[in-house]
């Protein structure tokens, strides 16, 4: 008799735990609505996402420990050829589906609107669509007077809980402002929290802890990319920013060797993002990304490569592309255009249908469909 109890009662705990799962796959499939991913690479230069390696660097022993290597790796004799060997999710498959604007060489410019010239002003201009020269001025850590996209959004009963951010930077917290927007943050060396953590959330939370980084405030975009798609997977989040930084930080320190492979293994990241979305029923055919970056950096004299800021000339532009489903596939752009990283913000406001509280944006871009 007890036996047959017990039986009963683990049936019926299997039939409604098959009851929440059949609930949950409809809700998944119920909800039509734009699902938007925002990406950064941390000072990434235009030059090098639309010719690949630099002639003038790649060889260059001063920013190169291995020439030869890196030659063997990510040096052809075509600018076509080397950008895709060192993107060659960007340039094989986002060139098909999507749209690449910054290239100047062609005609395309894409610029930051503020005077600094560096990340946390760019940050703050990424994502409320405007630059504050007076207020953000520095990277110290101080909450963003400004609303961010991702506060907005997460301001509104269809958003709500379901905006999410992780970064590589420990200045993010600020950038979003987490304590008055109430936002989910995992950026700099944070770990995931709360009591349903995945096995691999327990591993990452360890890993990171016994890895050191070769920066104080910056963690290796490793952690960063897989506790974010750890919290994909898991809590199905509408809108997501991931700040990748290695690119940034082994430039400044000159190592244009690992600069390179950083931004080889962030194409990765973002074509395991991309793909696992085109799997998973809760964003396959419902999902855009925009990436872009926060500064450019210099070009000549050579050394102004490591370099950006107001004193560092065409450190202020940049490049962005974007691919999903609403966006019309046009590859590399190669007409005349001038863009500017203050239309960002407006144009997720726009693919999620929300309102930004101010006309004095950038307006959405105008291949936002």
């Amino acid at each position: 008799m007890k036996r047959l109890k017990l039986s009963s009662v683990f049936l019926l705990l299997m039939l409604a735990a098959c009851s929440s799962e059949k609930k949950e796959i409809k809700k998944i499939l119920k909800d039509d609505s734009n699902k938007v991913f925002v990406i950064t690479l941390d000072g990434l230069r235009w030059q090098e996402l639309f010719s690949g390696a630099d002639s003038l660097l790649v060889e260059n022993k001063e920013y190169v420990s291995d020439t030869k290597g890196l030659k063997t790796q990510f040096w052809r004799d075509s600018a076509t050829e080397r950008r895709k060997v060192l993107f060659p999710f960007i340039w094989n498959e986002v060139a098909k589906m999507g749209q690449i604007h910054g290239n100047r060489w062609q005609g395309s410019k894409m610029n930051v609107t503020n005077g600094m010239h560096f990340s946390y002003p760019g940050y703050n201009e990424i994502l409320t669509g405007k630059a504050d020269d007076a207020r953000i001025d520095s990277n110290r850590k101080i909450p963003n007077p400004n609303l961010t996209i991702l506060e907005i959004a997460e301001n509104t009963e269809a958003y709500k809980g379901m905006v999410v951010a992780f970064g590589s930077w420990d200045v993010f917290p600020f950038i979003i402002n987490e304590e008055r927007s109430g936002l989910y943050v995992n950026a700099g060396f944070r770990e995931a929290i709360g009591t349903d953590l995945s096995d691999k959330e327990v591993f990452l939370n360890e890993l990171q802890a016994e890895t050191p980084s070769p920066w104080g405030g910056v963690r290796l975009d490793v952690f960063t990319h897989h506790y974010a798609l750890e919290t994909i997977k898991k809590k199905h989040p509408k809108l997501v920013f991931i700040s990748y930084g290695e690119t940034d930080d082994f430039a400044h320190d000159g190592e244009y060797d690992a600069y390179l492979r950083s931004a080889n293994r962030t194409d990765a990241f973002i074509q395991k993002l991309w793909n696992y979305t085109q799997k998973d029923l809760f964003y396959k055919g419902k999902t855009t990304f925009i990436i872009t970056t926060d500064h450019g950096r210099g070009t000549a004299p050579l050394e102004t490569w490591k370099h950006h800021g107001d004193a560092i000339k065409d450190s202020d532009q940049v490049w962005v592309l974007s691919f999903g489903n609403e966006i019309e596939a046009k590859g590399e752009i190669i007409t005349e255009e001038q863009l500017y990283t203050n239309q960002v913000a407006a144009s997720v406001a726009k693919l999620l249908d929300v309102e930004i509280p101010t006309d004095s944006i950038g307006k959405p871009f105008s291949f936002i469909k």
